[in-house]
């Protein structure tokens, strides 16, 4: 057996730790060197999954590799938050987390198998979708403030349709139930198709849903906006006023972002970002997230994680007003 003092033995030891940095360096710089799975919680044509797709094609270009879209949509997107944990954190896997996994599920699942903000490293938002308040076009009010002196005068005779109980459009509608101090009678349908339809045909009277859920049928005067949920006017949305005109303060927008396992290096972290932003701020892109109604929004991995951390406070007011319990 070959025995080293002390001297040779640190010297061995720095030899090693210096070959060990210089490789995580080379290999950070050369990254990526074959293709990137996006992990998406979601099933196929959800708006997460549409989104994703958008940034995956285009992110993929930037970095001069292609990002293959995995869905695992299982129980509610936990299932592939829960692979994205456990993923190696080498940059060759990314995570695209889901409204519902992420500021959901914290409140309606007792034994979440991850933590939303501690077991990620956060990359930025990409987008932010409104969701837009919209009444049947027989109802009377024509504003916000004209629709919340409505319900109050007619409480729980009014319907308000969802795409299922926990649904995003279940939540924010009490969450703007709760701003506005009015009350409606929830209905719940089998997904965002069924609930808007409703409202369409007026066995609902309001729902509050998905700006990309809607848009062709108010230009098609089959309902009518009266306020959107971004804190102030945007472009996006023409004239339509922002909800948070009349109930100060009030947002409640769906939201899109990357996230990666923890501990993948800071590195890799930052070529990503700096390939991200670029791509963000393409008009290519802008026109591609503007077409699903949605506006590009850039922000930094610290941004990113305290604005999901606000989400998941917001979301939970919601939920324990909407009396859903942990399961």
């Amino acid at each position: 057996m070959i025995k080293l003092n002390v001297e040779q033995s640190a010297i061995a030891l720095a030899v090693f730790c210096g070959t060990s940095f210089a490789y995580a360096a080379d290999s950070a710089q050369k990254y990526p060197e074959r293709p990137i799975r996006m992990i998406m919680p979601n099933a196929p044509g959800s708006a997460n999954d549409t989104m994703g797709r958008i940034l995956a094609a285009k992110l993929g270009e930037a970095l001069g590799q292609q990002i293959v879209v995995d869905n695992r949509a299982g129980a509610g997107g936990i299932l592939g938050m829960e692979i994205g944990k456990h993923s190696i954190p080498d940059g060759y896997t990314l995570v695209s987390p889901s409204t519902a996994a992420t500021s959901i599920a914290p409140h309606i699942q007792k034994k979440l198998p991850y933590d939303p903000v501690k077991d990620y490293e956060f990359i930025s938002l990409f987008a932010v979708m409104p969701n837009i308040l919209v009444v049947n076009p027989g109802q009377q009010p024509k504003s916000v403030k004209e629709f919340i002196d409505y319900a109050k005068v007619m409480g729980n005779k009014l319907n308000m349709a969802s795409a299922g109980t926990g649904a995003q459009s279940h939540l924010s509608g009490t969450a703007f139930m709760i701003a506005a101090g009015i009350e409606s009678v929830h209905v719940p349908y089998k997904g965002g198709g069924a609930s808007v339809a409703a409202t369409v045909a007026g066995e609902a009277q309001w729902t509050f849903t998905p700006a990309a859920a809607v848009m062709s049928l108010i230009r098609g005067n089959r309902l009518r906006a009266l306020g959107h949920s971004l804190l102030k006017r945007t472009p996006l949305l023409g004239d339509m006023p922002a909800i948070a005109e009349t109930l100060p303060g009030f947002t409640y927008s769906g939201w899109y972002g990357l996230t990666a396992p923890k501990n993948t290096p800071k590195a890799v972290m930052d070529k990503l970002r700096n390939a991200l932003v670029k791509v963000a701020a393409t008009q290519e892109f802008k026109d591609l997230i503007s077409a699903q109604a949605a506006e590009v929004v850039i922000n930094t991995p610290d941004e990113f994680r305290k604005f999901v951390q606000d989400d998941i406070l917001v979301t939970g007011k919601a939920v324990r007003a909407a009396g859903l319990k942990a399961e």
